[in-house]
């Protein structure tokens, strides 16, 4: 293979960034009739590059600094935008995890798509996503993050609405595609704002510059506001976050890889990325903490009334994510990461444990799942308790780890509104998380409200499919209880050296004294408090399995509705798009367009019937009035 380049750690990185590429090219135009065939494609890629990543990870993850390639993509005067890789910790960390999740779910839905007649067209848009994602984490520049940002948007798109036949679908594609657009006009303007300030679009280059003060604060400020818009849109935050639940139409394997642990997350991550640059500016964090509390909270309260098994999983991403938002504006770096990293594997575990629910019940009630007898599906059962012990923040599963750096970052700055707030969202997390363990392990037929369903699993034959989908979640699930023990290698892994040069170190938050371990003990207890409530009011055998929120009708129904912000977005849509520019644009279509137009006929024709009166045809006339034309020309030139 001559054509390869004899550096390892290149070629391994130049596998991640262009074998599922290919993969999908050869799907789609070669083997889109052969289904299995597709799908071996998809899956050996993916597989390569995870072994590319492991690869990449083990090789540099003592390196002192940050491996760059980088070859000239634009060149205009003295401003060259290149094109390449930067292999840091960060990037290589979320590489990993990428791969990992990319890997498991397209193994799962091995037995998760079986029989469905898209199957290569599914496995083609996993590749495209695959793709995508791999060469934007590892971008060195904010152009090349900034196309594959997009592209990554283009494959949740096709995959959100993959079943397109359904109008429900489609229509969540097409909400997904334009609500994170809003967002990245403005991420896009931020960087045209940062290239005219500083002239350079190097992500290192950038934050060096932004921590040494050698870029104008307008400059950083308005260019970080602008980027976080792009955070907005994509991580789902307050106030473009109800296309999220929305897009649960696709198939569940697409929810776990799109909206739990990768796509949403590329908000967060480029927040880490640039995070240097975001700390220089006081203000653009001020705000971004203030979104991230927002989103956490009303996520939160979104999730206690739905009986949806995804949409619960959708809400709490969003409000997860919200927490990693408050933890990176807060100064939390390592933390902010830590729970992107945990949350990673136990939602994904979750979605994929719901999916096995799903296919097997056809439904994503979870009354009718409890009632059809979904705790005798015993590995997906313990699975996802697991994964929603790990949510709640239960020692000792990841998630309680995760979220106490971001509790203890959050006790560290000077306004406790955002430690409240933090406590509060813990207890609600804990609260929703086990209400739905509760419906399905402790169904009661006479809930209100809750459809008949027969218990038709006997819970004792599993073929091939089943197992097929049970071993990626079994997989997640031990990634979940062991991944919080190793905090402190992941910590110095993270904040290294370089980075903590680099202005990425966290807050200290009193370290193991007094006050750390009244947090400690505050937060476990809201959490233990949170899964007891729910246990009240869900799983006790003389609990009537309604909510203490059922005693508030009109606050039930705020959550329900998302705090009516689609009916917001509907009425703004339709007093200032329909009503306002479109009745705009559709007079100036008739007034100046249309009018424009027909006045010149109107003229022309008005014309040709005046100058018609000058041409009858006879020799006589046209003989008057060539003379009088010449008599009044010598009137002229003579006067």
């Amino acid at each position: 293979m001559m054509w390869l380049p004899h550096d390892s750690v290149l070629t391994a990185a130049l596998t991640c960034a262009t074998l599922p590429f290919l993969s999908m090219a050869v799907i789609l135009i070669f083997t889109r009739a052969y289904p299995r065939v597709s799908c071996a494609i998809s899956v050996s890629a993916i597989t390569v590059c995870l072994g590319s990543t492991l690869y990449l990870l083990l090789t540099l993850r003592h390196a002192p600094e940050a491996v760059e390639y980088q070859w000239a993509w634009i060149i205009s005067g003295d401003m060259v935008i290149p094109f390449g890789f930067l292999l840091d910790r960060l990037s290589l960390l979320m590489l990993t995890i990428v791969a990992v999740i990319s890997f498991l779910v397209q193994v799962y839905s091995i037995g998760y798509m079986h029989g469905d007649p898209g199957f290569s067209r599914y496995y083609a848009f996993q590749s495209l996503f695959a793709w995508a994602m791999m060469t934007m984490v590892i971008a060195p520049g904010m152009l090349q993050l900034y196309i594959f940002w997009e592209l990554v948007g283009l494959a949740s798109y096709l995959l959100i609405g993959y079943y397109y036949e359904k109008w429900s679908a489609s229509q969540a594609g097409k909400k997904a595609f334009v609500m994170t657009r809003l967002g990245d006009i403005g991420f896009f303007l931020g960087i045209i704002t940062v290239l005219l300030g500083f002239g350079d679009l190097g992500i290192q280059h950038m934050n060096a510059a932004a921590q040494a003060g050698d870029i104008h604060p307008w400059v950083v400020t308005l260019g970080a506001l602008l980027i976080f818009c792009g955070v907005v849109g994509k991580s789902a935050q307050f106030p473009l976050l109800t296309w999220l639940p929305d897009a649960m139409e696709g198939p569940t394997p697409v929810s776990a890889l799109l909206h739990s642990a990768t796509m949403v997350a590329a908000g967060v991550y480029l927040m880490s990325r640039i995070f240097p640059f975001f700390a220089a500016s006081p203000d653009a964090m001020a705000v971004a903490l203030i979104i991230g509390t927002i989103t956490m909270l009303l996520a939160s309260t979104m999730a206690m009334v739905t009986y949806d098994i995804k949409q619960v999983w959708a809400y709490s991403t969003v409000s997860q994510l919200g927490f990693m938002v408050m933890s990176l504006a807060a100064g939390g770096y390592f933390a902010g990461v830590f729970h992107l990293t945990t949350h990673a594997g136990f939602k994904a575990l979750l979605f994929l444990c719901s999916g096995i629910f799903i296919h097997e019940y056809h439904t994503n009630d979870m009354r009718e799942i409890g009632q059809g007898g979904g705790r005798k599906l015993t590995i997906p059962m313990i699975c996802m308790t697991v994964g929603a012990l790990a949510l709640a923040g239960i020692f000792p599963f990841s998630g309680f780890f995760s979220k106490e750096a971001i509790l203890g970052v959050l006790a560290g700055y000077p306004n406790k509104i955002y430690l409240g707030a933090g406590l509060l969202g813990a207890l609600m997390t804990a609260y929703y998380s086990f209400r739905l363990i509760f419906f399905i392990l402790f169904p009661r037929p006479s809930a209100e409200g809750a459809p008949h369903h027969e218990d038709h699993h006997s819970g004792g034959h599993h073929g091939h499919v089943f197992w097929t989908m049970a071993w990626p979640c079994m997989i997640l699930a031990t990634i979940t209880l062991g991944l919080g023990f190793f905090q402190n290698e992941l910590q110095g892994y993270l904040l290294g050296h370089g980075a903590v040069a680099h202005g990425h170190e966290a807050p200290e938050h009193g370290g193991h004294g007094l006050g750390h371990y009244l947090l400690l003990i505050t937060a476990v207890s809201l959490a233990v408090g949170g899964v007891f409530f729910a246990y009240l009011e869900f799983g006790w055998k003389k609990a009537s399995q309604k909510g203490f929120l059922s005693k508030f009708p009109a606050v039930e129904a705020l959550f329900a509705n998302r705090w009516y912000m689609d009916h917001f977005y509907r009425k703004a849509l339709d007093l200032l798009v329909y009503c306002g520019f479109t009745n705009i644009f559709t007079r100036n279509d008739r007034r100046v367009i249309d009018g424009g137009i027909d006045g010149i006929c109107r003229f022309t024709v008005g014309g040709g019937r005046a100058v018609s009166f000058l041409q009858s045809g006879m020799l006589q006339y046209n003989l008057v009035l060539m003379v009088a034309a010449i008599g009044v020309l010598v009137l002229v030139f003579a006067l």
